[in-house]
């Protein structure tokens, strides 16, 4: 090898080195506290029947306290059969987007089926993994989880890995039933804690007992804590 080969291989290998230091490694699973609590399994796309859900007009209401306007951008994860993902979607118009997610192939392909034979080019449908939606940083006004929280396997990772996909002021809106973690719900005071330990505030609370819950709505405050120094919760059986 010549010199001037050599001087070029050990340049590109002393950038590669650099690049590796600068670029830190995504956390391990391992760095986070695991949920001192139950975890619900993961039950049918649907938590009942959409018609029932309109009687009471559930998506509406939510909609409207979570402030959903034309033009938003919104996440729906936990996704389901799409009923807020459908009605997100008129809410927000043309100039909107959703982005619709489930961790089941299955569900996320009838999901997609649904958005395109209601034509709604404002919704986009993807997989998601159990531990990080992976959506884009900065990009969402409003992050909907209905009825699903308490599924969650690792909501400190889960939390940390969704923290940056709010755009400026937005929220998470979180709708759950008020019982413990086994009988898929989350308590209110339960749900506080484990979004502060990874640094959210509540913004929002509000009984909603017609829909079957409360809805909770959190902001970022202060900075993202590194995994290992994330406090975890006191459970409840």
């Amino acid at each position: 090898m010549s010199s001037s080969a050599s001087r070029s291989l050990l340049a590109a290998l002393a950038l590669l080195l650099a690049a590796c230091r600068a670029e830190p490694a995504a956390p391990q699973s391992t760095d986070f506290p695991p949920a001192d609590r139950p975890v619900s399994e993961i039950r049918g796309a649907q938590v009942s029947d959409e018609e029932s859900r309109d009687r009471v007009n559930e998506a509406e209401r939510v909609m409207d306290m979570a402030a959903i306007e034309p033009g938003m951008t919104v996440a729906d994860i936990g996704a389901g059969n799409g009923y807020y993902t459908i009605r997100l979607a008129r809410r927000v118009g043309a100039e909107g987007r959703v982005l619709a997610e489930d961790i089941i192939a299955e569900t996320r392909d009838r999901l997609a089926e649904r958005v395109a034979r209601e034509r709604l080019d404002n919704v986009s449908v993807r997989l998601g993994e159990a531990t990080d939606p992976m959506l884009p940083p900065a990009s969402f006004d409003r992050i909907f989880m209905v009825h699903m929280y308490h599924e969650i396997t690792s909501p400190y990772e889960f939390l940390w890995n969704l923290r940056p996909a709010l755009a400026e002021r937005g929220r998470v809106v979180v709708v759950e039933a008020d019982r413990a973690t086994n009988r898929h719900g989350t308590p209110p005071d339960l749900l506080v804690c484990e979004f502060a330990a990874v640094g959210y505030r509540r913004v929002v609370f509000e009984q909603m007992e017609s829909i079957g819950g409360y809805l909770a709505m959190f902001e970022r405050e202060g900075p993202r804590p590194e995994p290992e120094a994330i406090q975890p919760c006191e459970g409840q059986e």
